[in-house]
């Protein structure tokens, strides 16, 4: 298995090959925030990558996004694109402390070693505020077994959430991109 470090993430930015990206934001994650009206929630992006989601939040005027990703690359060129943005943090994810309202899955998952899903599970957990919701997409398909992206589906994912999490709803979403139409599945998490 690869070794999914700080080195691996800037390299595959900096040669371009984050083949996942798709280069604006999902419109399934749009969609939801556009009628989220507490612009002042907490809002966490981690392993946000090129962060399009961030950056088409910041633009919406919600003003309490933290975006997260273990590359310093990643962080060069989102402030490139978005120079007023003053809260990416470059580390390990389950080194993040805090709470947020919101936590937005958008190919953290299926980039992680399958075998931290546990892990990435409860550490969500931790971070979500009472009442806060992690919202996203995973990707419902087989993908890759040696690199990510690494796939999934639902059967496999619920027994990894169910410990952590009394409100699970993980449905195939009609707002995918049309090279995933069929293949995400969008997320509702929480402990309400």
């Amino acid at each position: 298995m690869l070794k999914l470090d700080a080195e691996y993430w800037n390299n595959r930015y900096l040669d371009k090959t984050h083949r996942w990206d798709i280069g604006y934001p999902s419109p399934a994650i749009t969609n939801y925030f556009d009628n989220i009206e507490d612009k002042t929630a907490s809002i966490l992006i981690p392993g946000c990558g090129s962060a399009y989601e961030g950056e088409y939040l910041h633009k919406k005027g919600f003003t309490n996004v933290t975006l997260l990703d273990i590359s310093e690359e990643t962080k060069k060129l989102f402030l490139a694109r978005v120079p007023d943005f003053n809260d990416f943090k470059v580390e390990e994810f389950f080194n993040l402390e805090g709470q947020f309202d919101y936590i937005i899955e958008q190919t953290f998952f299926c980039a992680l070693n399958p075998n931290l899903r546990g892990k990435y599970a409860s550490k969500m957990q931790t971070l979500l505020a009472p009442k806060g919701k992690l919202v996203g997409l995973m990707f419902e398909a087989e993908l890759y077994q040696d690199h990510p992206p690494f796939g999934g589906n639902k059967l496999e994912y619920l027994p990894i959430f169910k410990p952590y999490f009394s409100s699970i709803n993980m449905n195939l979403t009609s707002d995918s991109i049309e090279e995933r139409m069929g293949r995400e599945l969008f997320i509702e998490l929480s402990n309400l």
